[in-house]
């Protein structure tokens, strides 16, 4: 090897333990604080882990007082973490207090359960609808259901027409509805009666009578 290819190699050496020099404190401090970061997620998978075991296990024991019809079945509901938890146990509450016959207490436990799910939403505001013609109060199913789209909705909305009175509302709703279910549907030949209790034809008495 050259004494220049030696020099140059030394050079390099001195170049390179200066820079470390230089550069220690951030070169540590970066590892450090990545080190940091690791650790700090990982404390965090840990603590989010934990928290969603203790949510199910809370949301196990609301589930089972309302099945087993304990006094403190709403109050262990309500304190459940705003939620997909919260909100299948809400659900499962109130049909649990209709089902005893306590439909104001079923209203007051579904309007509780807002979801930020549209889906599940519908749900609970088809569920409300029918409630609250049970109890007399058609016109705010009707309100509630105003843009009802699909097949189930427009067939409730339609109840609560009927119940106000409005036939030809109604007869509306439910022949939106009819052309919406699909034909195997074991609640079509209901929804054909209903419509034929406000003077609508179903398709099918359209196409015998032709």
């Amino acid at each position: 090897m050259a004494i220049d290819d030696i020099l140059d190699e030394h050079e390099q050496g001195e170049r390179v333990q200066q820079w470390l020099r230089s550069n220690a404190l951030g070169l540590f401090g970066g590892v450090a604080l990545g080190l940091a970061a690791i650790g700090g997620w990982k404390w965090y998978e840990r603590d989010s882990l934990q928290k969603q075991y203790a949510e199910a296990d809370r949301y196990n024991a609301a589930t089972e007082a309302i099945e087993a019809g304990d006094d403190d079945a709403a109050t262990r509901t309500q304190a459940l973490e705003p939620g997909v938890l919260s909100t299948l146990a809400t659900l499962q509450l109130a049909k649990s207090q209709a089902e005893a016959g306590d439909f104001e207490a079923a209203i007051a436990s579904l309007r509780d359960a807002q979801s930020g799910d549209a889906a599940l939403q519908a749900v609970i505001d088809l569920r409300i609808a029918r409630l609250l013609i049970q109890t007399e109060q058609a016109a705010e199913a009707k309100a509630l259901l105003v843009d009802a789209e699909d097949a189930n909705a427009l067939e409730v909305r339609g109840d609560a027409e009927y119940a106000l009175g409005e036939t030809d509302a109604a007869r509306t709703s439910y022949e939106a509805a009819l052309a919406k279910m699909d034909v195997g549907s074991p609640m079509r030949r209901m929804l054909e009666l209903k419509l034929s209790e406000v003077g609508g034809t179903p398709a099918g008495d359209d196409e015998a009578q032709s």
